[in-house]
């Protein structure tokens, strides 16, 4: 039986993966050092976007810290993510986020939303962008309620 769970998981995650890497990034329009439109015309989920921002695979916390307890390890080589919201409008974070190579081409922060021009990009993950264009959203949505 836990063999055959384990074949309907994968075949969720690997068609899941399928969809996501068919899915093309939707256009973008940058002004000054910002994405001032959603990416997908819609507000994100900031429930959503903490489940994404706390989640290990995401990396987030590999090198960011925050207002996040029950992480026992918290990243310090970037920015502590308190307060945010504050530092930063929605547009500033979405650019942070799709493609933070803009304003700091020196960043060790990868581009979320960005597939051309990257090096050292393993096999599986090319033409792949890390989160899609929902994903952003609901990040950039639980970002802005950080403003502590």
């Amino acid at each position: 039986m836990k063999s055959g769970v384990s074949i309907v998981i994968a075949a969720m995650m690997c068609a899941t993966a399928a969809a996501h890497a068919q899915t093309p990034l939707q256009p973008y329009r940058i002004v000054d050092n910002a994405i001032p439109d959603s990416l997908t015309g819609a507000p994100g989920d900031a429930v959503r976007g903490r489940a994404i921002v706390v989640r290990r695979e995401n990396t987030c916390l590999l090198c960011h810290s925050g207002p996040f307890p029950e992480q026992r390890f918290q990243g310090n080589l970037s920015p502590d993510l308190t307060g945010v919201g504050s530092r930063w409008t929605a547009g500033e974070l979405r650019l942070r986020l799709v493609d933070p190579s803009r304003l700091n081409p020196a960043t060790i922060m990868p581009s979320y939303y960005r597939v051309d021009g990257l090096n050292r990009v393993a096999a599986n993950w090319h033409g792949k962008p890390i989160l899609t264009a929902e994903q952003i959203e609901d990040v950039v949505a639980y970002l802005g309620t950080l403003r502590d």
